[in-house]
C-alpha cells in the first residue's frame, strides 16, 4: 500500500440550486466515498470544477472534507495553477490546514518548456518541505506534456512522491516507471486505463468512477496485485461501459448526472460547463448504471 492508497477519488464539488457550494452534501458524500472503497479524497481537482471555484471556496471545502473523514482517509488538495506563486500560496495553505498532500497540475495555457515545468514544481516543493506532492499530467487539458525524463528529475525531490498520469500513453507510463525509484507512485488518471497501467507498475487510480463503484475498483486492484489477473480483467470488462459513459462528454458533467440519478443532490456544473446532456448520453449512462444495479 502506497502513502495515498490504491483508489483515490477525484471528488465532485456539490452545489445548491442557485450555484453556491453545498458543504453539507460535500460532507455526506465524502463519508460515503470513504465507506465504499476510497483511500484518499482529491478535493478541488478537475472533477471538482476547480477552474470555477474561488480560492476561498476551495480552502473552506478542504476543511469541511478533512473534518468529515478525519482518521478514516487521507485528503489531497488540488492546488495547482499556471502561476507558480499562486500554486505556492495555495499549497502552503493546504499544508497549514493539515491536509495530507497536494495535487499539482501542469501549468495550463502558458505552455512552459520542460525546464520551466521542472523549475515550477521544484519551487513549490521547496516552499513546503515535507508536504507530499503529486504531479498531474493531463496534456489534453493543459496543452503541454510533462515528459518522462522531467518526471524522473522531479521524482528525486524528496516530497514529490507521485504522479497522476492522464496522457493516455502506456509507453509514457512505462518510461516513467523505468526511470523512477519503486517508491515513486504512478496513478492512472483514466479509469479505463487503470488495469493496463497496473501491469507496468502503477499503484492505482485517481478515479471518477469510484463515486459509483469504489468497492469494485478496490477488488480489481487487489485481484491484480494478488496474482489473479483474470479476475481483475473480468472486473475491468464489467466496468468498461460505465467508464465510457462517464466520459461520453466533458467530465464532470456525466458523473454529476449519475449521482443525481442515484439521489445525491450534488447540483449541476457551473458555467461554462453546460449541465444539459444530450439524450443519447443520458441513455448510455442509465444503461451502464442499470447493468451494474446502481439505480
Amino acid at each position: 500500500m502506497t502513502f495515498f492508497g490504491q483508489i483515490l477519488t477525484a471528488m465532485v464539488t456539490p452545489f445548491t440550486e442557485n450555484g453556491d457550494m453545498d458543504f453539507s452534501v460535500a460532507e455526506a458524500l465524502a463519508v460515503h466515498l470513504v465507506d465504499h472503497g476510497t483511500d484518499t479524497l482529491v478535493v478541488c481537482g478537475t472533477t471538482g470544477e476547480s477552474p470555477t471555484l474561488t480560492w476561498q471556496e476551495e480552502y473552506e471545502l478542504f476543511q469541511v472534507v478533512h473534518k468529515a473523514v478525519a482518521n478514516k482517509a487521507k485528503v489531497m488538495a488540488g492546488t495547482g495553477s499556471n502561476s507558480t506563486q499562486e500554486a505556492i500560496e495555495a499549497t502552503l495553505q493546504a499544508a497549514k490546514l493539515g491536509l495530507d498532500g497536494a495535487l499539482l497540475v501542469v501549468p495550463y495555457y502558458n505552455k512552459p518548456p520542460q525546464n520551466g515545468l521542472y523549475e515550477h514544481f521544484r519551487a513549490i516543493a521547496e516552499a513546503v518541505p515535507g508536504f507530499p506532492l503529486m504531479l498531474y499530467n493531463i496534456p489534453g487539458r493543459t496543452g503541454q506534456n510533462l515528459e518522462a525524463e522531467t518526471v524522473a528529475r522531479l521524482a528525486q525531490i524528496d516530497n514529490i512522491v507521485a504522479i497522476k498520469e492522464a496522457s493516455g500513453s502506456l509507453d509514457q507510463v512505462s518510461q516513467i516507471r523505468r526511470l523512477t525509484a519503486s517508491d515513486f507512485s504512478i496513478y492512472s488518471g483514466d479509469d479505463s486505463l487503470t488495469l493496463p497501467y497496473l501491469s507496468v507498475g502503477a499503484a492505482g487510480v485517481v478515479s471518477v468512477a469510484s463515486h459509483l463503484v469504489g468497492d469494485l475498483l478496490q477488488k480489481m486492484v487487489f485481484a491484480f496485485t494478488s496474482g489473479e489477473p483474470q479476475v481483475a480483467t473480468e472486473i475491468h470488462l464489467k466496468l468498461l461501459p460505465l467508464f465510457k459513459a462517464l466520459f461520453a462528454t466533458t467530465n464532470p458533467i456525466p458523473v454529476k448526472a449519475a449521482l443525481r440519478l442515484q439521489g445525491w443532490q450534488v447540483g449541476s456544473t457551473r458555467l461554462p460547463l453546460a449541465q444539459t446532456l444530450d439524450h443519447p448520453v443520458i441513455r448510455q449512462l442509465e444503461h451502464a448504471l442499470a447493468d451494474l444495479a446502481l439505480l
